[in-house]
């Protein structure tokens, strides 16, 4: 396999892990499902070990997916701001904003940034790159500069990164619909004793992740935490029964599950748009900004 059919099959491991479903990804790319499963099979066998599992609910990173899909994202990243760099010397006018974000922020935000920078510097630019990834992988990739700025949650540890004011947007607890709390007529915070926590897993960010189980702990509730990756792992958990947890998804109707309105400063989303040190708070920075303290109002 040659280096640039290396890098292409690298970015079709990483629209699969990001989507989690071999169809989403083909229409991400733009291309059709067939040639993007035989060239996922082609870089598992030059690498000699499965990346992922296909099953029938989609697609499930093995341990040796998970451990390179931070490396990977990285090297496609840098190949195509190889090509971005070598388009700007030759005088092209391609302008490319890359931005990451963390999972934890709801769908319709993201959307409304990405609209936002498409104006940023006054101008649209040619592409608009998103990465979804924990606050950890989204630090390294600020600081091995394939990302021009991202949105992590607060508290992170950001040494060697500038970073804006802490940005509140807030969340809703959610709990199965059979549950007493979701019909009691004013719901109490202990009354999810019993219940395990769905949240991210500690490696996502242990700052942001201790502080959040801690707060749970100081107001009497010590909940198991079952880890999830992402909103949707979190309401089939909370639809099996057994499990609550919180997210930025406003209130809906949906089968198995009910919106509890604890309306409490403790559980608001925490975050901080943040760039590599020393460079200028970038007209990309000050439109995130300005979406993010809209949608926290």
């Amino acid at each position: 396999m040659a280096a640039m059919d290396l890098l292409r099959h690298l970015s079709f491991f990483v629209a699969v892990a990001e989507e989690g479903h071999f169809g989403n990804a083909a229409s991400r790319l733009g291309m059709t499902q067939p040639p993007l499963s035989q060239g996922m099979r082609r870089l598992e066998q030059r690498l000699g070990t499965d990346l992922v599992h296909r099953g029938a609910r989609g697609v499930v990173l093995t341990d040796a997916g998970r451990q390179l899909l931070p490396r990977a994202r990285l090297l496609v990243s840098d190949a195509a701001r190889f090509e971005d760099e070598a388009k700007r010397i030759a005088g092209g006018r391609d302008r490319t904003v890359r931005w990451g974000v963390t999972p934890s922020l709801g769908d319709e935000v993201v959307v409304r940034c990405v609209r936002a920078l498409r104006g940023a510097d006054g101008a649209r630019p040619t592409r608009i790159v998103t990465t979804t990834a924990t606050t950890t992988e989204l630090v390294e990739s600020l600081r091995a500069g394939s990302l021009d700025v991202a949105v992590v949650e607060h508290p992170a540890l950001l040494t060697g990164l500038d970073s804006g004011p802490v940005l509140k947007i807030r969340r809703w607890v959610v709990v199965p619909e059979d549950h007493p709390v979701g019909t009691a007529k004013k719901a109490q915070v202990r009354m999810l004793r019993g219940l395990a926590l769905s949240t991210g897993p500690r490696s996502d960010n242990p700052p942001a992740h201790d502080l959040f189980v801690d707060m749970w702990k100081a107001r009497g509730v010590d909940p198991e935490v079952v880890v999830s990756t992402g909103t949707r792992e979190l309401l089939t958990h909370v639809a099996a029964g057994g499990c609550f947890g919180v997210t930025t998804t406003a209130p809906t109707v949906m089968p198995g599950v009910r919106w509890v309105d604890l309306v409490r400063e403790d559980i608001a989303l925490r975050l901080r748009i943040v760039w590599r040190s020393g460079a200028e708070f970038s007209s990309a920075a000050r439109e995130l900004d300005r979406v993010l303290l809209k949608a926290g109002r």
